[in-house]
């Protein structure tokens, strides 16, 4: 099954992307994702067999406690490639919680499954991001689209993705909340051997 790691977005940062898709709307050329589908990807795993389930959800879950609650913004957007003819219209995702997620995925992924179950995402550098369109025959750039847009990440999930004829569908495998239950443990363990002292 074709698996990825993925935070999926609030109703109304959701809202606020479609409108910008109205820019390339009139563009035959270019493909908006439907809004449902909008994310930020954090690993994108390629084929998996369904034995690996289980450890790549007890791998969201351990995550899940050790990283914290963080502010996701969005600020403007782009293409990839930057230069040239784009491919994707995207919008660029900030927040520190986003790479730390990113890397740890990938970290715990390589100890369960090894180096090979990274392969499909490539060796790009990661660059959070949430595609808006991708461009599937000429059609001109749009200019950059501002936005003043942010939101609580308190989870990420498993997804399981199915190519079909008329798009991707994405199944919500499993949700794994961001608790960071780790770091307060040890900041409360640390203060109760200083208070013991």
């Amino acid at each position: 099954m074709r698996l990825f790691y993925a935070i999926f977005l609030p109703e109304e940062v959701k809202r606020a992307l479609v409108e910008a898709q109205e820019r390339v709307a009139r563009y035959k050329g270019w493909r908006e994702v439907a809004p449902h589908h909008l994310h930020v990807t954090l690993l994108f795993l390629g084929e998996r067999p369904e034995e690996d389930l289980a450890d790549l959800r007890a791998l969201g879950h351990r995550l899940g406690r050790l990283h914290p609650p963080f502010t996701a913004r969005i600020r403007g957007t782009g293409y990839f490639p930057n230069e040239g003819t784009p491919r994707v219209w995207f919008a660029k995702a900030e927040g520190e919680g986003f790479a730390l997620l990113a890397e740890g995925l990938r970290e715990g992924v390589r100890e369960l499954l090894g180096e090979e179950a990274l392969l499909a995402g490539g060796d790009k550098p990661f660059k959070p991001h949430i595609t808006l369109a991708r461009r599937k025959a000429p059609a001109p750039r749009v200019p950059p689209v501002v936005f003043g847009l942010e939101w609580p990440v308190t989870e990420f999930a498993l997804v399981r993705s199915e190519l079909k004829p008329k798009g991707p569908v994405y199944t919500i495998l499993e949700k794994f909340p961001l608790r960071g239950d780790h770091g307060r443990e040890q900041e409360e363990s640390a203060g109760k051997r200083t208070q013991d002292h």
